[in-house]
C-alpha cells in the first residue's frame, strides 16, 4: 500500500484512533533518548490540547505573550 494511501486512511480515523497512531509511530522509530523524551512530551502536549485537556491560546494570546 502506498505512503499517501495510508495517509488518507489515517487521517479518516477519529481523533483518539490518529493520536494512538502517532504515538505508536514515533515510539517504532529509534532515536537517541533525549529525543524521544521531547517528542514523547510533545506527543503528550498535543494530546492534552486536542482532547481538550487543556485549552490553547487564541492567536492574539500567543502574539501578546510574545511582545
Amino acid at each position: 500500500m502506498a505512503t499517501t494511501e495510508l495517509t488518507k486512511q489515517a487521517l479518516d480515523l477519529p481523533v483518539e484512533d490518529r493520536l494512538d497512531l502517532a504515538r505508536q509511530l514515533v515510539e517504532s522509530v529509534v532515536t537517541p533518548e533525549s529525543v524521544f523524551d521531547q517528542v514523547k512530551e510533545g506527543i503528550q502536549r498535543i494530546e492534552d490540547v486536542a482532547t481538550g485537556r487543556v485549552v490553547g491560546l487564541t492567536e492574539e494570546q500567543f502574539r501578546s505573550a510574545l511582545k
